[in-house]
């Protein structure tokens, strides 16, 4: 795949996410100042990583975009929610996301605890109530899938881990990472895969790829935090280092961080190697090691 049909493909399913967030009806009888701050952090933008991957992952396996998009939606709300609670003093302690102050700095720690509350439970409502794909079952796996990534055996898990240092190794910072980043990560193509009715040969593909590409995110971030510009990126750098957390930037030092993110990303490719079409996700993944160079 070349570059301008990759990046071609990724403006298109990444429309299609900032259009559903755009349309979603925050709001209506809640507390307005509540839709707000929600607002604000859902529409500020970034990346849409992970709708993106969703809805990729549900194409490949033979189901559509659109059926995938609740719970493409669904997964960016859970992924807000947890950059807001991340950047409250009491975790991360940021006061710039997506290139504009963080939630809390805005309208205060409480609010944006409440904010975040309300978009973990709003990605609920959203899946419960989607009717798309047609078959009830396959719409409680994708849900069950972006549950499980979200919770104590995923994200959550892996930022608990994160907060009590459990990280003085590589492998112990492996472990951490597969959950608190891989999780949603990997949980976003196994719930594509399952909006698509995929088969387990091609679940095993994906949560390998899912897997190999949450590490080299984690990665390829830590090496940002080092030698990277706020500017750029739309968040704080040095925080790592402010706060004395070991990373891969840390434990295997820059050079090699950014060697390992290759190697992991290149087995990450190499596990969709069964699954024709898959083109993009791997150019997804390579694409994400130029933001290094």
């Amino acid at each position: 795949m070349t570059h301008d049909a990759y990046a071609a493909e990724y403006a298109r399913l990444r429309t299609l996410a900032e259009e559903g967030l755009s349309r979603l009806p925050l709001g209506g009888s809640a507390e307005p100042e509540l839709a707000d701050m929600m607002r604000y952090s859902l529409l500020a933008g970034g990346k849409r990583l992970r709708p993106v991957l969703v809805m990729a992952a549900a194409e490949l396996c033979g189901g559509c975009a659109e059926d995938a998009l609740p719970y493409a939606l669904a997964l960016e709300c859970i992924h807000t929610y947890s950059l807001i609670h991340d950047d409250l003093p009491c975790m991360d302690d940021d006061d710039l996301r997506r290139g504009r102050p963080t939630s809390h700095k805005v309208y205060g720690e409480a609010q944006a605890l409440l904010a975040g509350d309300a978009l973990l439970n709003y990605a609920f409502e959203l899946m419960l109530s989607a009717d798309r794909p047609a078959d009830p079952a396959r719409r409680i796996a994708a849900a069950r899938e972006i549950a499980e990534a979200a919770g104590m055996f995923g994200m959550i898990g892996g930022q608990m881990a994160d907060i009590t240092d459990k990280t003085d190794t590589p492998e112990r910072l492996a472990a951490m990472c597969r959950k608190k980043t891989g999780a949603l990560i990997r949980g976003a193509v196994r719930a594509g895969a399952r909006c698509a009715g995929a088969g387990e040969s091609a679940l095993s593909s994906l949560t390998a790829y899912g897997e190999g590409l949450g590490l080299s995110f984690q990665m390829v971030d830590d090496v940002l935090d080092v030698i990277g510009d706020s500017a750029a990126l739309g968040k704080n750098v040095g925080s790592d280092a402010k706060e004395q957390k070991n990373t891969y930037a840390t434990l295997l030092g820059v050079d090699r961080c950014r060697e390992r993110a290759k190697e992991v990303t290149e087995a990450a490719v190499a596990a969709l190697s069964s699954l024709a079409g898959s083109e993009f996700l791997a150019e997804l993944a390579r694409e994400m090691l130029t933001r290094l160079y």
